[in-house]
């Protein structure tokens, strides 16, 4: 059969009909409804789960591929490391033994300084010196406890003890003795024409205390070398004029205001605070049932400040009972001028005609330092007052005509109250003008203290003799009026201070004791020149270290120029 034919007998079939199907009828494998939505769930489950997977998949890949990036484009490209050839370094050559660097500041102990009494560099001596250098206290901020009340420094003229109380203005809410530590310190010794030299100096002066300490606490003026490990050993000191246990409460007295003078007390975290701590402790383990310190108007009085200033410092509350009994004995010991009703100077023990002047500078500066702290000092400084103005007018005749800018004024050793005489030197009644015996330093201490201010005849007089005669140019020098002498002159400030400054400053940092075993940090004392010299190295060294601390131990009065 052909092709054609065949597709002919196809067209002619009859179409197929559709196969009908019955709803209720089941082909074979068929669900019930319930069984088929169940597992089209489970489809629909695992196709969820699937997407999820592929997600996470292509979310962590992308962030792999990013940190990938990140880290490669951080590399640095790397370098081809240049061939390194090794050779043989020989040793290097053997350095020749250097000393070791002295920790202050040297200058020629020999120097010899010869100055003018005016300054003929107008500007401050601070300008020119070497930085300051850091203390390393333990405590370098400002203490925010005021030290010392905040009136004592008010320079006021009216109100019970104002005028008396004016020195140290300038500590603010810090109080009287504000300027002595963290960066008051080192503001006080930038203003006042300190240097790197000066405080290197005070610090060395003030481990050298430390090393020479009794074990009990005190400073003994003849067997202080004794308790020194450093070799060559220093020379044992002499009591003169009182007996060993007196000389010893002074000594200590010295040795514990170095320490409070630069700062460091018995209760705020310091180097020194167990040294001090001891120093204090000894002192009122010797005071007297009522308060006193010693027999004389000498130690008792130099101890009386040393507990009082510490008191001040620190508000220490078993320090108030002490110390305001020890300024009781001033108070009671003061001479009464017998037709004023009021009190005057003091005399060596008991109250009497004699008023020294050397005694008296120590009880003020006791009184002072009691008033800081809060202690009542009654009206004692009004009749030390009236003993300044008296003694002075009494030792110079025709005062009223001096010339406060150009003329000089003397003080007396002694004066005496029922005759009005006075004694011009420790020795004799002969007086020298040049030799520099008498009072003067005390006498301008005391009218500092007092009330007297930059203007005032007594106050300038005192300063131009001072400045004429007493100005020394090279060490060994008479330490005592040296103490007095920079306290007074620093208090008057301007040019006066910048010539003494000049001169002493320098002098005694180059004098100073350096790399000497038991000498270093010390001062020697012959030929110091004065009565008293002989009890020694540490009062020698209590002087010179007081002094070179006068930049920060008061501030100085306001209107001073």
């Amino acid at each position: 059969m052909s092709q054609d034919q065949d597709q002919r007998d196809a067209q002619d079939q009859p179409a197929a009909q559709p196969m009908e199907i019955d709803p209720g009828a089941q082909e074979p494998g068929e669900l019930d409804g319930g069984e088929a939505q169940q597992q089209d769930e489970q489809r629909q489950g695992r196709y969820a789960g699937v997407i999820s997977w592929v997600v996470s998949g292509a979310l962590h890949a992308t962030m792999l591929m990013l940190m990938g990036t990140i880290y490669f484009l951080a590399q640095e490209p790397e370098q081809e490391i240049p061939p390194v050839r090794v050779q043989n370094i020989p040793p290097p050559p053997e350095k020749k033994e250097e000393k070791p660097k002295m920790e202050r500041e040297l200058l020629d102990p020999k120097v010899q300084l010869d100055i003018e009494t005016k300054s003929d560099n107008p500007s401050p001596i601070s300008q020119l010196d070497l930085p300051q250098e850091d203390s390393q206290r333990e405590e370098e901020n400002d203490n925010p406890v005021p030290k010392g009340r905040e009136e004592a420094v008010a320079d006021s003229e009216t109100g019970g003890q104002g005028a008396f109380m004016a020195i140290g203005a300038g500590g603010g809410a810090s109080g009287m003795f504000g300027s002595r530590s963290g960066g008051g310190r080192k503001r006080a010794v930038g203003r006042g024409g300190g240097s790197k030299g000066s405080e290197s100096a005070v610090e060395a002066a003030l481990r050298w205390f430390k090393k020479h300490q009794s074990p009990n606490g005190m400073w003994d003026c003849e067997n202080y070398p004794a308790n020194c490990t450093e070799a060559p050993k220093c020379e044992p000191g002499k009591p003169e004029h009182t007996d060993p246990a007196n000389a010893n409460i002074a000594m200590t007295g010295y040795a514990v205001l170095c320490f409070l003078g630069a700062g460091y007390d018995h209760k705020t975290a310091n180097r020194y605070r167990q040294t001090v701590k001891a120093g204090v402790e000894w002192l009122l383990s010797v005071q007297k049932p009522d308060g006193l310190l010693g027999e004389r108007n000498y130690e008792h009085p130099i101890a009386t400040m040393a507990l009082a200033e510490a008191y001040a410092m620190t508000n220490d509350p078993s320090l108030r009972g002490p110390s305001q009994k020890a300024v009781d004995v001033l108070i009671a010991r003061q001479n009464q001028d017998a037709s004023g009703g009021y009190g005057l100077g003091w005399d060596y023990t008991k109250a009497s005609n004699r008023n020294d002047s050397s005694v008296t500078g120590w009880c003020i500066m006791a009184l002072k330092s009691a008033y800081a702290g809060g202690l009542n000092v009654g009206n004692s400084m009004q009749g030390a007052k009236q003993f300044v103005e008296r003694a002075w007018k009494a030792t110079n005749p025709g005062w009223e005509k001096l010339d406060p800018y150009t003329g000089v004024s003397d003080f007396p050793y002694c004066w005496d109250t029922k005759t009005n005489d006075y004694v011009h030197t420790f020795n004799s009644k002969d007086f020298t003008r040049g030799l520099g015996r008498d009072c003067a330093p005390m006498g301008a201490v005391c009218a500092v203290f007092l009330g007297h201010r930059s203007g005032d005849v007594m106050l300038e007089t005192l300063g131009n003799h001072i400045m004429k005669f007493q100005t020394p140019k090279s060490y060994p020098t008479n330490t005592y009026y040296l103490y007095y002498n920079t306290m007074g002159i620093f208090q008057l400030g301007g040019d006066r201070f910048k010539v003494w400054n000049a001169s002493v400053r320098d002098m005694l940092v180059s004098a100073q004791r350096k790399g000497e075993g038991c000498f270093d940090g010390s001062w020697d004392y012959k030929s110091s020149d004065f009565p008293g010299a002989g009890v020694g190295r540490i009062l020698s060294t209590a002087y010179c270290c007081l002094s070179l601390e006068v930049y920060y131990r008061y501030a100085q009065v306001q209107k001073m120029h």
